[in-house]
């Protein structure tokens, strides 16, 4: 899978190659980072040793950096939940960051203190032996990835934290600090008569503020307000009104960056383990490929999806449908209506060429068969807006 390789591959590199990658490359210096932690950078991770400072000859540009602590022997050698971030480096940039063993995280704090990071440009070449040379035989891999998220789309998705995290960081909504208010609260010493007074017992939680991933939100709904029901219909089998709505409230100055946005979310996903953005990598795949009208007013858009598309499952193994996608048939129901919509009048020559090259490629790669009979006799279900009543 994309999301690492557990040991490093050496890589034969000219040296005149390497000394100009090391003196111009981006450097991430991370300090105090415990024995055994899990540490990768974009599509590669490694097991940290005892001399590990760092990661040198990174090239500029956007990259995904993501740890998991792990606990000692005699602890079991478990691994933590993953902690990701994206940092855009710059050519000769470097980011200090030191480990923060209570919160079992790197803090990057020390980046905006100017003198220490001075300190450690004099001294690069002392801290040479201990930083890990980037793997360059992945960063092909990690550009068809990530090619269409820009800084400013990355800053706008990811939390304020900074921080890309498996697990949700969550808080009790009401904090309990005094002993007067804990006792006020119900008793918890008695027996639960039912499932749901367990429930109603257990503290209401929340995300930690600022910890939470930034997705634009999908419309719920595909239809205009005061919609026939013929219309509601037509939008619900073509969603170009929904996606048109999404696309100018949140991309309406560079509607491309859409693409940004579902690579983002796959990233987050396959390299940092965040369940949510699968969850929005199929909804913004559903809106996209559920788009009749818009494939024939935005070829560009959808030009971009393929090639997006083609990189982002030729990553994932064919098994993992299986385990995942395939119990409800996500993956093959929106991708049938793309191909089927792709093939209809008014569709750019270029546009279907390319879907119909996609087509073939994903129908010998997973076996799918995108062209069994579609069930145009199922009923549509569709939500009647306020007012309209069925007799």
């Amino acid at each position: 899978m994309a999301s690492s390789s557990s040991s490093s591959s050496s890589m034969d590199m000219d040296p005149d190659v390497a000394r100009n990658l090391f003196v111009e490359g981006a450097t991430l210096v991370l300090l105090g980072v415990p024995r055994g932690t899990e540490l990768g950078i974009d599509c590669k991770s490694w097991q940290v040793g005892p001399k590990f400072r760092g990661v040198k000859m990174i090239p500029p540009g956007l990259h995904f950096l993501h740890y998991s602590s792990v606990n000692s022997p005699s602890c079991g050698n478990e691994i933590g939940p993953k902690t990701g971030r994206f940092l855009t480096l710059k050519q000769r940039e470097i980011l200090l960051a030191n480990w923060d063993a209570k919160e079992e995280d790197l803090d990057f704090s020390a980046s905006q203190n100017e003198d220490e990071v001075s300190k450690i440009r004099e001294n690069l070449q002392e801290l040479d032996p201990h930083l890990g040379p980037y793997p360059y035989d992945v960063l092909r891999k990690w550009v068809s990835l990530t090619d269409r998220i820009n800084e400013e789309v990355a800053t706008k998705l990811q939390p304020l934290s900074g921080r890309v995290c498996a697990f949700s960081d969550v808080i009790p909504e009401v904090q309990l600090t005094h002993t007067k208010d804990r006792a006020e609260q119900p008793r918890n010493d008695t027996a639960c008569q039912s499932m749901r007074e367990g429930l109603d017992r257990l503290p209401k939680m929340k995300l930690r503020e600022g910890t939470e991933l930034r997705f634009s939100t999908v419309p719920n709904k595909t239809y205009p307000p005061g919609a026939t029901p013929a219309e509601i219909t037509q939008c619900s089998l073509d969603h170009s009104y929904a996606l048109d709505i999404f696309l100018e409230k949140h991309y309406q100055a560079q509607p491309l960056n859409l693409l940004g946005e579902l690579q983002f979310a796959f990233v987050c996903f396959i390299l940092g383990n965040v369940y949510e953005g699968f969850e929005h990598w199929k909804s913004l795949l559903g809106l996209l490929c559920r788009s009749e009208d818009a494939m024939r007013k935005r070829k560009d858009l959808y030009l971009g999806l393929i090639a997006v598309l083609y990189h982002q499952l030729g990553e994932i193994p064919p098994d993992f449908f299986v385990d995942i996608v395939s119990q409800n048939n996500f993956l093959t129901s929106t991708l049938q209506d793309f191909f089927q919509f792709a093939s209809g009048p008014g569709v750019d020559g270029m546009l279907r060429k390319r879907a119909e090259k996609f087509k073939a490629h994903l129908t010998k790669k997973f076996r799918w068969d995108f062209d069994a009979d579609l069930d145009d006799c199922a009923p549509v279900v569709v939500d009647l807006p306020e007012g309209f009543t069925v007799n």
